[in-house]
């Protein structure tokens, strides 16, 4: 066959609309169902009990969509499209962003060792050694003048070493009030003056940051993680209870696969997260018998009510539970009967 320029153009026509469908990134996010994992691999405390169950990290997977991307996640279920300055707002980079989903993840995994450590009734001590800025909301005062990763160890010449110890002074002036932060950016040593201002619908000022207390947390036996590039902090309650399963010489698992979500606080409250529906279809792929899911204290919008309602659509036979707290779930499993 004899090929002509007419040839030549169309075959280039082809190949440049196959990759605008391909590869071309629109501005707008994808999120849907990722994995279920079991925590084993991911959580190692030194010389742990092993157990005839797991538990599991559950996670959503999210890219940036292309346009075959984008036309897919339309018909399919629990796809969820969203404009990609919902997801990472406008002026962050997506290694910015990153980074502060990476900080996010390691603080929910202090979290958990704290929480872990101290029901186990192991071996922990813990120093606090100021905040990390995890973000930073467009439109209020810290904007263009903080960043995420600044490393915040004072303000107006006092001493920060968490969050609590920032929040308390600003809640403390008034609008239009001026700050002076004490900060660490790249290794060098910054003051910042930001000027208060009070928040939209809200009553209360402040500077438009969010905060990750930098915590220094030593344990025995120590516990290595190894969760890669997932970010985050919905996996506390999962990690939270595989450290203390492998602490503990009683098999918590009971032969099960446990899998769940929720953020979980130092003081062991688990906390509201992000795509429970997607969470719910992963776990259940995997083939695991309970999902924890945060109650929310019975809130009518609760995760676990989404959780729930996504399981009955599903058809699923895996046991969705409502918790509160860290506490709540081990009570829980430690009730159950061996699985036959």
């Amino acid at each position: 066959m004899r090929y002509t320029k007419r040839h030549l153009l169309y075959l280039i026509i082809v190949v440049l609309l196959a990759y605008f469908l391909a590869a071309f990134k629109l501005p707008y996010y994808i999120y849907k169902p990722g994995g279920a994992d079991p925590l084993n691999p991911i959580v190692e405390v030194e010389g742990g009990f092993e157990s005839e169950g797991d538990m599991h990290l559950v996670t959503v997977s999210g890219g940036q969509a292309t346009p075959i991307q984008y036309l897919w996640a339309k018909f399919l279920a629990h796809h969820e499209v969203l404009p990609l300055e919902k997801v990472r707002p406008k002026g962050i980079s997506e290694d910015e962003y990153m980074h502060a989903q990476l900080q996010m993840m390691e603080s929910s995994q202090e979290a958990s060792e704290v929480v872990g450590y101290k029901a186990a009734g192991a071996d922990i001590t813990i120093t606090y050694e100021g905040v990390f800025i995890a973000g930073v909301i467009q439109g209020m005062p810290a904007e263009g003048i903080l960043k995420i990763g600044d490393h915040v160890t004072g303000i107006d010449g006092k001493n920060i070493e968490e969050t609590d110890d920032l929040i308390t002074y600003v809640e403390s002036k008034n609008v239009g009030d001026t700050i002076t932060l004490d900060i660490e950016r790249d290794g060098k040593q910054l003051s910042k003056d930001v000027k208060l201002e009070k928040f939209k619908d809200q009553e209360k000022v402040g500077l438009g940051i969010q905060l990750v207390t930098d915590r220094n947390v030593q344990v025995d036996p120590e516990v290595q993680f190894s969760s890669g590039e997932i970010g985050g902090p919905s996996a506390g309650l999962m990690f939270s209870l595989e450290i203390y399963d492998q602490l503990t010489e009683e098999d918590l698992t009971k032969g099960y696969q446990i899998a769940g979500t929720g953020e979980v606080d130092y003081e062991g409250n688990v906390l509201r997260i992000g795509g429970i529906d997607k969470k719910v279809v992963a776990a259940d792929r995997e083939g695991c018998d309970i999902f924890f899911a945060p109650n929310e204290e019975g809130a009518d919008d609760s995760n676990y009510q989404v959780a729930k309602e996504t399981a009955e659509e599903i058809g699923t036979d895996m046991k969705v539970v409502p918790v509160d707290t860290f506490d709540g779930a081990l009570d829980y499993l430690k009730k159950q009967e061996p699985k036959k």
